[in-house]
């Protein structure tokens, strides 16, 4: 039986502008089972994973469980979790992480404040420090989800921790389980979908030369669908592969059809127009379904850089 990244790939469906929106990222640790909606449907309180729902609604902030790659065997309650938050504008991006024993501590989190991109509430609350080791490398395990996270998911998170890639974690849910296996990186927040493991060691070592690998990648979650295609297309066409570089700083338009402004920090800015169109022919778009769909994709149709204006004297 075909599986729903098995009949994407085969159709060639496109990844740029298919990433999870999220200008804030907040991960917590949560070992064990994880069911579809893992918030609450683990060995997390559900009472506080509904109020942690409810917290970050039109926030800006997205929270995942994560937890290491191996056997999920329930080992009780952790003594202590690993916490990490992540703001992924480009040039105003940071990645902390602390250390906690109580989860509802989070609760206790500014999130507004988060998804603007402030981590002072992060810190205080939390005693986080910014994150200095290694890339975080997210990898969507979420078989309950659908089953192409796991099937496709797992084994990719366990031969990256095996080979020796740190920093290395398996993740809820990241959208867009038929382009598995998908990983998110940290700090920049970039997606990639179909991911294998030569190409993510290649993506992570980028990342530590604040670099973007463009192959494979579906956006920055800072944007939302047709930014993240403008940026990736401006990206290719200049070949300009810096982290920060470039930003999406206007959008105009409304499905399907949008003009997206993509600026460079050199000044030099470009108009870019996306088409939102149907993928064809229907496909599954999730194992869990036996309904095929024709889920939306991002169609850059042109790239123009606009010439500045020159200043009155």
């Amino acid at each position: 039986m075909s599986t729903c990244s098995t009949a994407s790939q085969e159709l060639d469906e496109p990844l740029a502008g298919t990433a999870a929106t999220a200008r804030t990222w907040l991960l917590l640790e949560q070992p064990g089972p994880w069911g579809a909606k893992a918030l609450t449907s683990s060995h997390l309180d559900p009472a506080l994973g509904r109020a942690l729902e409810a917290a970050v609604k039109g926030t800006g902030v997205r929270i995942a469980l994560i937890r290491r790659p191996g056997r999920h065997a329930d080992l009780g309650t952790p003594a202590a979790r690993q916490v990490y938050a992540a703001h992924t504008v480009p040039g105003r991006g940071w990645l902390h992480s602390a250390t906690i024993r109580e989860p509802r501590d989070l609760l206790d989190l500014d999130f507004a404040a988060l998804g603007r991109g402030e981590h002072g509430t992060f810190d205080s609350v939390l005693g986080a420090r910014p994150h200095t080791g290694d890339p975080l490398a997210l990898v969507c395990t979420n078989g309950k989800r659908d089953r192409c996270c796991a099937l496709l998911g797992r084994p990719l998170a366990a031969e990256l921790a095996a080979s020796g890639v740190e920093g290395v974690w398996e993740v809820t849910h990241l959208g867009g389980h038929r382009f598995s296996p998908t990983l998110l990186v940290l700090p920049y927040g970039y997606a990639y979908g179909r991911a294998e493991a030569h190409a993510v060691k290649q993506v992570l070592h980028s990342v530590q030369e604040g670099r973007v690998v463009v192959e494979g990648c579906r956006g920055n979650s800072a944007w939302e669908r047709p930014g993240q295609a403008a940026e990736l297309a401006v990206r290719t066409a200049v070949r300009e592969y810096a982290a920060d570089a470039l930003a999406v700083v206007g959008t105009l338009g409304a499905a399907p059809r949008w003009e997206v402004t993509v600026a460079h920090t050199d000044g030099r800015r470009w108009r870019v127009v996306v088409a939102q169109g149907a993928a064809a022919p229907p496909r599954p778009e999730s194992c869990g379904t036996s309904i095929l769909g024709s889920p939306a994709r991002m169609d850059v149709v042109e790239v123009r850089e606009l010439v500045a204006t020159a200043l009155a004297s």
